[in-house]
């Protein structure tokens, strides 16, 4: 006849003594009530492992914080994980790294693989912006929250402030990054959905604004300005290179000696500091040429051309040119990217066709054969859209107003 356990009662498990060496306090069907000598009492769950049957304990906590009914609600669990093969203490050691592993994966945390896999896309100093932007106005509230538990709710709440200052603009980006930042954790099997799919929604939308730029026929007003203008030398030479050249600030500000073939004249960016993450090869006018004549006595022996007055061996910042143009009284009228546009517009409006001066802003489709032909094809044909329009900004700056001109260029060896 088979042995018959009494189940516990609560008054049992309550009142057990110690004794000097630990005992077992036996409920049924493999759950029983451990008591130490030093009082504790531990509710443990005989089995038999899955496929080895080799016999062992699983611990299921201590009394009184796991109660009578507790313990045998997880004696229950155990048994229904036993019954299809699954052996408890594998399972809880799994689901506790995995729990684990969710806390470590804080959105601060995440954000950061993220970014370190979009740096191929991006350039360094997009890459820079967009993690200062998570510093400012998001980590400080969500940097340390487990992924898994980042909602809608706690998003926007963190949005709201930036919202309520009327930066509706910096509120799409960081809509955007974080849905990046989602997409990436589900896409790596951190989470199963992304929770931040319409938080865009719970903010207006910017109005859509073209960056300042000049018209067609203020070109020489710039000119004349940046003549007069008390900025530094380099600044001003900064400043005509990207007019020139048609390149943005970042990758003006960054030019380097070693990227300047001065006998080809040919200036070659390499990929890694463009914004699409495509080298970009600009033929250099004659002025161009002279514009770097002009700098190589300032930082010929150093690696950047225009390099930063705090610290010669970086390059400026590439928010120079925008201060200063903002100090010469453009503000709100041209910002130094808008000076691609006004290159643009003059290109466009003398005729000049439209894929070569595509090309020439380093502006790429999504077709990658075509670009690579376009690449190839648009060099020499790209050559004397570059004279003609470092020509028309020489022919813009009246008499010594361009540095670039003869006339300029003996005023400066005067100096």
């Amino acid at each position: 006849m088979a042995r018959i356990t009494k189940p516990l009662t609560h008054t049992e498990v309550q009142q057990a003594k110690p004794k000097d060496k630990e005992f077992n306090l036996v409920d049924g069907k493999g759950l029983a009530l451990r008591v130490k000598p030093n009082g504790s009492k531990l509710w443990i769950f005989n089995y038999y492992r899955p496929y080895t049957k080799k016999r062992t304990s699983l611990s299921l906590g201590h009394y009184p914080a796991v109660s009578l009914a507790d313990a045998r609600k997880k004696r229950t669990e155990a048994k229904e994980l036993l019954a299809k093969n699954i052996d408890p203490q594998e399972y809880r050691d799994e689901q506790s790294r995995i729990s684990e592993k969710a806390f470590n994966n804080t959105l601060e945390y995440i954000a950061a693989q993220w970014l370190e896999v979009k740096k191929a896309d991006i350039s360094a100093d997009h890459a820079m912006d967009t993690w200062r932007s998570l510093e400012l106005h998001i980590f400080p509230n969500l940097g340390k929250v487990p992924i898994q538990k980042i909602t809608a709710i706690k998003a926007i709440d963190t949005l709201r402030p930036v919202a309520a200052k009327g930066s509706l603009e910096t509120i799409k980006r960081l809509c955007q990054r974080l849905n990046e930042i989602m997409v990436y954790a589900v896409n790596t099997g951190i989470i199963v959905s992304n929770p931040l799919t319409g938080i865009r929604q719970a903010f207006q939308k910017p109005a859509k604004q073209h960056l300042p730029t000049l018209k067609s026929e203020e070109l020489p007003l710039l000119l004349r300005t940046l003549t007069t203008a008390s900025i530094k030398y380099t600044t001003r030479c900064l400043i005509e290179w990207q007019l020139h050249t048609m390149v943005r600030s970042s990758e003006a500000a960054g030019t380097r000696w070693d990227e300047i073939n001065l006998e080809t004249a040919i200036w070659h960016i390499p990929a890694e500091r463009m914004k699409r993450k495509k080298e970009h090869i600009i033929p250099l006018s004659s002025q161009c040429l002279a514009l770097l004549a002009l700098m190589k006595p300032i930082s010929g022996r150093r690696q950047f051309v225009f390099p930063s007055d705090r610290d010669p061996k970086k390059h400026t910042n590439p928010a120079t040119a925008n201060t200063a143009l903002k100090r010469m009284g453009f503000d709100k009228k041209l910002v130094a990217h808008g000076m691609r546009s006004l290159a643009s517009t003059i290109l466009n409006e003398e005729g000049f066709d439209g894929d070569v001066i595509e090309a020439a802003l380093a502006h790429i489709g999504n077709n990658e054969v075509r670009n690579a032909y376009n690449r190839a094809n648009y060099l020499e044909r790209r050559k004397p859209v570059m004279r003609w329009w470092s020509d028309q900004i020489e022919k813009a700056a009246t008499g010594n107003m361009s540095l670039t001109g003869n006339r300029g260029l003996k005023i400066v060896g005067m100096k």
